[in-house]
């Protein structure tokens, strides 16, 4: 069952070197002949190949997924799945997203002597800078220092190649992928939940997998870094576990919505130490002894990420470039629009001031709700991992912009709690909603409301068929149009 997968990989993957997010410029496809797929009907065959592809890969991993719900799979033969999916994705085009180009030019940025923290890749003309999608060409860098130093490092290597580049980019974030395999299951098995679940929702999923790797973004690497810091703290290996998602804060910002919640595992674990001792512990003094070395640890390891890369910590106020992305994702966005859209006609007011105003809410709201889950969610490790999970999704939800890809956050912290078949079911349609609604050359498919229907409906086959084999009923038709079983097709099921 997992062969239609691969397939779909193999299709994505040359169907990518057509309506992929492909380079302005590339003579390496008239080298190859297939520059043909770039143009006219063969742009629009190659499309067709990546979404027949991706068709391919949801369905088995819908399959697969009834099967772990029935035990037939082992997380180790999961992990082996994903490692059998990835490995022709390390050949492709960026797909779904131009990031790869921006990160290249911001580690170029940093290999020439300017600070991408206070300049964009505009000040630094050259191959790099031609590939970058024209939003970002003035923007910052919104990534961590830990990060720019990777992206520094590649650059130097393979200069302002930008075929080069793009793999040595895939290669070096590649042992995230190694450290999800490892964190994953273990992470679910300490929660009480199924590590192979866990390993469906948050790897062989293909919103992560084709994104991740397929996209080459670094969420492979922040994601992977605080699975294995929650790992570490779920095993009482407290400060270790609190320097590795320090290490991931200085790869993405949002890693360090998941720290609060570990000092409250970790209180709770010096809790549960002492009520065998017989003692009662105070709660401020406890608060104290975790907080304040849960503290000095970050503070370390932010420090020797900024020190290394010799650029301060501007990223923090370039945080807010992402404000040029307008989709519906984030409901602060998808409010402002309807607003405008349902009033312009009698009010005249434009998008532009209601955005604003839509966003200045949502941020308000976020750092509400962030404070109310810190402090309810403190009185259990379950607990505090659900807190976790409420303050990713709060945050992916009322940013000022959301991408697909944000999404894998909250999905490897909920992989370790999902163990309902209700909950693999709101898995699956949320993952191949969001995976469907963008284009593989990254621009966004939600306004065209044919698109938005056949994702949608793909979606919801998608959360039924993990229930039932032939959602669609096709085996009975297939039958009534024969007048006879067709091969292949009347079998029962496998999963």
């Amino acid at each position: 069952m997992a062969w239609p997968g691969f397939l779909g990989v193999v299709l994505m993957v040359f169907g990518g070197f057509g309506s992929g997010a492909l380079r302005r410029q590339d003579p390496l496809l008239d080298t190859v002949f297939l520059s043909w797929l770039r143009y006219g009907h063969g742009k629009i065959v190659a499309g067709a190949l990546v979404y027949i592809g991706l068709v391919l890969m949801f369905y088995s991993w819908v399959r697969i997924g009834r099967a772990v719900r029935a035990g037939g799979f082992t997380p180790a033969q999961l992990g082996g799945l994903a490692v059998a999916w990835a490995v022709p994705m390390l050949f492709s085009v960026p797909l779904f997203s131009r990031d790869a180009y921006s990160y290249l030019a911001q580690g170029a940025l940093l290999r020439d002597g300017f600070d991408p923290y206070d300049v964009g890749p505009a000040v630094n003309p050259g191959p790099l800078l031609d590939n970058v999608s024209t939003v970002w060409t003035t923007t910052t860098a919104p990534y961590g220092p830990a990060f720019i130093l990777i992206a520094r490092g590649v650059t130097m290597i393979t200069g302002d190649n930008v075929v080069t580049g793009t793999m040595a980019l895939r290669l070096v974030m590649l042992p995230g992928l190694a450290l999800l395999l490892w964190a994953i299951p273990r992470m679910a098995r300490n929660l009480g939940g199924s590590p192979a679940i866990a390993m469906w929702v948050a790897v062989l999923n293909p919103l992560v997998l084709v994104h991740l790797i397929g996209g080459v973004h670094n969420e492979l690497l922040m994601v992977a870094l605080l699975t294995a810091g929650i790992v570490a703290v779920l095993e009482r290996k407290h400060l270790l576990g609190i320097a590795v998602i320090s290490l991931a804060v200085t790869v993405k910002a949002t890693a360090g919505a998941a720290l609060p919640f570990m000092v409250w595992i970790w209180m709770r674990h010096r809790r549960e130490d002492r009520e065998r001792d017989a003692e009662q512990p105070r709660w401020f003094p406890e608060f104290l002894r975790t907080a304040v070395p849960s503290v000095l640890v970050f503070a370390a390891v932010f420090a020797a990420a900024t020190l290394a890369a010799g650029i301060g910590v501007g990223w923090m106020t370039a945080l807010s470039g992402a404000n040029k992305i307008i989709n519906w994702l984030s409901l602060p966005t998808a409010s402002a629009q309807l607003y405008t859209v349902a009033t312009s006609w009698f009010t005249g007011v434009g998008l532009a001031p209601v955005l604003e105003i839509a966003r200045l809410i949502g941020e308000a709201a976020l750092v509400v709700i962030v404070v109310l889950v810190v402090a309810r969610f403190r009185n259990s490790v379950h607990e505090a991992m659900h807190g976790v999970l409420y303050s990713m999704i709060a945050v992916v939800v009322l940013s000022p912009a959301t991408l697909p890809w944000y999404y894998t956050w909250p999905l490897a912290v909920a992989s370790g709690l999902v163990v309902s078949g209700r909950a693999m079911s709101m898995v699956a349609a949320f993952s191949v909603f969001t995976m469907l609604i963008f284009r593989p050359d990254g621009s966004i498919g939600m306004y065209q409301w044919y698109h938005v229907l056949l994702a949608a409906g793909c979606a919801a086959v998608a959360a039924i068929a993990l229930h039932r084999e032939d959602p669609l009923r096709l085996r009975g038709f297939l039958r009534g149009q024969g007048g006879a079983p067709v091969a292949g097709v009347a079998r029962g099921g496998d999963g």
